[in-house]
C-alpha cells in the first residue's frame, strides 16, 4: 500500500501530518509527503517539511491512494482553485484509487467534483459544509465517512478513532 499525503506549501495542520504519519509507519504503509512548493513547506507551529515530491509530477498509477492534509493553509493558498490539483483528484478518482480529505481539504475534493451522490463528514467550516452541498454530496454527522473510494474526515481532533477505521476500510489492518 503506497500513499501520497499532500500538504499546503505554508500553514497545514502539523499535528494532523504528524499523526497521519504516524499511523502509516505503524502499519508500514508506505508514503511520500508532497506539495506544489518546490521549497520547503511550513506548518501552522513552525514544522518545516522538505516534500518528497512535487505534486505537478505525481501520477495516480504510483500510488493507492491519496491523503489531503487540512490547515489554513488550504484556504491562504487558495489550493481548491489549483486546477492541477484538481485534475490530479479526477485522475486519482477515474482511476479508482483511494481519495482522503479532512476539515477543510473536503473543499478541494468537492471542487474536483467527485463528491457527487457521496457521503461526506460534514466539516465545522461553514465554507466548506456549503461546498459539500453545492456539489452534491450527502452530509453526515459522523467523524468519518467511507463511501467507496471517498473518505472524509470531520476534523483533525480524533484522528487516533478516525485513522485506523480507514486503514481497515483501504485493507491494511
Amino acid at each position: 500500500m503506497r500513499f501520497l499525503i499532500l500538504i499546503a506549501p505554508k500553514d497545514f495542520k502539523d499535528e494532523s501530518l504528524a499523526m497521519v504519519k504516524l499511523f502509516f509507519n505503524r502499519w508500514n504503509i508506505e508514503y511520500r509527503v508532497g506539495s506544489y512548493s518546490r521549497g520547503e513547506c511550513e506548518g501552522y507551529h513552525g514544522a518545516v517539511y522538505k516534500p518528497d515530491v512535487n505534486a505537478n509530477d505525481v501520477r495516480s498509477s504510483d500510488y493507492d491512494g491519496l491523503m489531503i492534509i487540512d490547515g489554513s493553509g488550504i484556504e491562504s493558498s487558495r489550493m481548491y482553485e489549483y486546477r492541477p490539483l484538481l485534475d490530479m483528484i479526477l485522475l486519482f478518482n477515474n482511476s479508482n484509487r483511494y481519495i482522503c480529505a479532512m476539515g477543510n481539504a473536503v473543499k478541494i475534493i468537492a471542487r474536483a467534483n467527485v463528491i457527487k451522490d457521496k457521503k461526506i463528514a460534514m466539516p465545522a467550516d461553514e465554507d466548506t459544509a456549503r461546498m459539500v452541498v453545492l456539489f452534491h454530496g450527502i452530509p453526515s454527522k459522523e467523524k468519518i465517512e467511507i463511501d467507496k473510494n471517498i473518505i472524509t474526515i470531520r476534523d483533525s481532533n480524533g484522528l487516533d478513532e478516525s485513522l485506523p477505521k480507514m486503514l481497515q476500510r483501504v485493507g491494511v489492518i
